[in-house]
């Protein structure tokens, strides 16, 4: 099949931006992908998810060649369960660090797996650190398998991977990630970070559409996890075997989802892959937070722990704040944002990810500004209390 390459300059047909963590703004061609119906059974998409398969796994870089690529029908949370329920046996331990609503669905979903846990729970400004992973399993023989999740979109947070892998596989133990918001545009190369297995989905950092995520893992893992899950439609083992000897997904796959992701991967690859796909995420990044400073909004995280995959501000004390009203009018204005999922104050959220480069993130600022003076808000600076709180905790 013939792929076309999605740009930044693709048609916007009238709708808005999407300033999320996915889904995602996507591109024209993207989107045109979809208008052709496949045949599940059919040579052609077999041979497409093959395709997609191969160069998935390729992007993980040096030490790819130990893994396979298993992709899952749903959104992403289906794929991290997935991966929980194959890959941590029935008499497993996992010790689940969390810092947000992510690492908290992790150990939710655990308890529904009925597979023993204990939780390090840093709250919502603070990544777990590696120090602090020694300690545990140090102190929990019993610890199988630590849980960690890349990019906490809850606050933004960027968790220190290679220091968490380094001690747990430094102790004995295996280490399971979810990559969801951060493969594609932050390295996570297997030489250099060990772990069992990652996990993200097609609406993320590779520009695709919702339907389907994929769980990157070690072979020897897969072979590893016969028996251990607890769903059939869920069984990565069973997916894994089923998908090699057929070439086949074992029930129905999103089929235009795929043709969309492939359009997406082939741009990913044209941008520079990886590193390319970073670079332009950060520059968004950084414009977005320096123009949200100037007008008066704080970033609720330090410089050290900012993700280039989305950024929570601060909602201001202002009471003629409405964060309702300042949603509507940046939706009018052509950009939809995200609610806060903070637990100690208010705030929101603005993706940095998809079909958006720093030319829309001016204008992102420029919205912002204009939606505050409508609102009469002449000061965009958050309560003292949250400032003070975060000088405490980051101190």
């Amino acid at each position: 099949m013939s792929l076309k390459v999605p740009s930044i300059e693709a048609p916007r047909l009238g709708e808005p931006f999407l300033l999320t963590p996915g889904p995602l703004t996507t591109s024209y061609d993207a989107k045109a992908a979809m208008l052709k119906d496949w045949g599940s059974w059919d040579g052609d998409f077999r041979r497409m998810t093959q395709q997609m398969r191969d160069r998935l796994i390729e992007m993980l870089g040096s030490g790819h060649e130990n893994f396979d690529c298993v992709p899952m029908q749903g959104s992403g949370s289906f794929s991290v369960e997935a991966m929980l329920g194959s890959f941590v046996p029935k008499d497993g331990k996992v010790l689940v660090l969390s810092n947000g609503a992510y690492g908290q669905r992790a150990a939710k979903t655990l308890t529904y797996l009925k597979r023993e846990h204990i939780v390090l729970d840093k709250g919502d400004y603070l990544p777990p650190r590696g120090e602090e992973v020694s300690k545990i399993l140090k102190a929990d023989e019993d610890i199988t398998h630590v849980v960690a999740v890349h990019c906490e979109t809850s606050s933004g947070i960027l968790n220190p991977i290679e220091e968490i892998s380094d001690a747990t596989y430094k102790a004995g133990r295996k280490l399971l990630v979810d990559s969801m918001s951060a493969f594609g545009a932050i390295p996570i190369e297997p030489n250099k970070i060990k772990y069992e297995a990652v996990v993200s989905s097609a609406n993320k950092c590779i520009e695709g559409v919702p339907g389907f995520g994929f769980i990157l893992a070690r072979k020897s893992a897969l072979e590893a996890a016969k028996g251990n899950s607890h769903s059939l439609c869920l069984d990565l083992h069973d997916q894994w075997s089923h998908m090699n000897k057929t070439g086949q997904w074992r029930y129905t796959p999103p089929t235009h989802v795929l043709a969309a992701f492939l359009v997406a991967l082939e741009a990913h690859r044209k941008e520079g892959g990886v590193i390319g796909r970073g670079a332009r995420y950060n520059k968004n990044k950084n414009t977005l937070v320096s123009g949200m400073r100037s007008i008066g909004f704080e970033a609720l995280l330090g410089e050290r722990w900012l993700s280039p995959i989305i950024v929570t501000f601060f909602c201001p004390a202002d009471p003629r704040f409405d964060f309702t009203q300042f949603y509507d009018l940046m939706k009018s204005k052509g950009f939809i944002i995200y609610p806060g999922k903070l637990t100690v104050v208010d705030s929101f959220r603005i993706g940095c990810i998809g079909q958006m480069d720093n030319q829309i993130m001016l204008k992102v600022v420029k919205a912002a500004k204009q939606s505050l003076q409508e609102m009469g808000v002449s000061d965009a600076s958050p309560p003292t209390k949250a400032l003070d709180e975060r000088k405490r905790l980051q101190s």
